[in-house]
């Protein structure tokens, strides 16, 4: 029976509204490069994938550097999970099947390490289900009413999702098309079939850049890594 094969999925067509800055948050300097960048390099750094791929608006113009190893597709949608479905038929048009897995990352999560990659494939490939990398939250958490603490949930059993998060791809188009637009992961698309994902712990520097501040704090992760 053929291997099964390792594709990787960025979609990256948000306009990063939260983030305050003038354009899209994934081209925005970062440690001397668009934040999309480092993004890129991690994956490219990974061997064993047979693709890296790209999810762009229409009407982005961005092209990776020609080391980057990616392929662009101008696909993306008006909500993630419509970026990510587009991003699969692509694959499935361009040689994958539905038991090959696909690797979907935020393109915002650019300290996502190449071992923190090989980590979770090495954790997913003989998974009935696939699974994410998440952290075991650390923080109390509570619940709002008016501005108020309602109340103080149990933190014992909750988990931080991150990406990349990994799946085959037919059973995750399969689920993305029966979710709709409103999930915002593949995991709940993946849950709302009636299937359990593994849990694979990441990393707290693994986080999503969404917020001004973010900017600030990447950016001093990534200068640590350089000296």
């Amino acid at each position: 029976m053929k291997p099964s094969r390792i594709y990787a999925l960025i979609p990256c067509a948000g306009t990063g509204s939260r983030a305050g800055t003038a354009g899209p948050k994934q081209y925005q300097p970062l440690a001397g490069k668009p934040l999309v960048l480092h993004t890129l390099a991690a994956f490219a750094a990974v061997p064993r994938l047979a693709g890296r791929l790209l999810v762009l608006a229409a009407d982005d113009g961005f092209q990776p550097p020609d080391d980057a190893a990616f392929l662009v597709a101008p696909c993306g949608g008006n909500t993630r999970a419509a970026s990510v479905l587009n991003g699969l038929n692509h694959w499935m048009q361009h040689g994958a099947t539905r038991t090959d897995w696909v690797l979907v990352h935020d393109a915002a999560r650019c300290l996502i390490t190449p071992e923190q990659i090989s980590r979770l494939i090495d954790a997913c490939l003989d998974d009935p289900v696939g699974g994410l990398l998440a952290q075991p939250l650390a923080d109390t958490l509570k619940t709002s009413s008016s501005g108020r603490v309602a109340s103080t949930l149990d933190r014992r059993d909750k988990w931080l999702a991150q990406t990349p998060q990994m799946f085959r791809i037919g059973p995750l188009l399969d689920a993305l098309q029966a979710a709709g637009d409103q999930v915002t992961d593949e995991a709940s698309a993946m849950e709302a079939r009636g299937l359990q994902p593994l849990l694979v712990v990441g990393s707290a520097q693994n986080f999503k850049v969404t917020y001004p501040d973010d900017f600030a704090l990447a950016q001093a992760v990534l200068e640590s890594r350089q000296t």
